[in-house]
């Protein structure tokens, strides 16, 4: 069942801070990635390419956990605990394009690979603790 996040949660998720991704092995040990975060008003997305260890973990299990810090103030963090609900192609590109201009100031997303597949993972929060409240 979807968890909704409050207006803190929103604050913090709008600024350009690095979020940590734990997603799950084959073997079911953790693994985490740091990267760039949005919210879409319902589900936290994350942009990345097909191929990556993320995009293979989620594809096998869609359970995930994420925590987002405030470098000003790392009492203010939000971790949530969610699944991956879907994988989305299209807009992927002007997606990571929205994240460059949030995260770099750039219009356009400068690390494309030649022939990266860029993936939205839209993941549904199931269970949030925000600090403070």
């Amino acid at each position: 069942m979807a968890a909704q996040l409050n207006d803190a949660a929103i604050k913090l998720l709008a600024q350009p801070f690095i979020c940590n991704l734990a997603t799950l092995l084959a073997d079911g040990s953790p693994q985490i990635t740091p990267v760039w975060v949005d919210y879409d008003g319902r589900n936290i997305l994350i942009n990345t390419s097909e191929g990556r260890q993320k995009t293979k973990d989620v594809e096998r299990d869609p359970r995930i956990a994420l925590d987002v810090l405030d470098p000003q103030n790392p009492y203010a963090v939000l971790s949530l605990r969610g699944r991956v609900v879907a994988r989305e192609h299209e807009g992927a590109d002007a997606h990571i394009d929205k994240l460059a201009k949030k995260y770099l100031g750039k219009d356009q997303y400068p690390f494309r690979q030649a022939g990266e597949q860029r993936v939205i993972l839209r993941i549904e929060p199931e269970r949030i603790l925000m600090q403070p409240t």
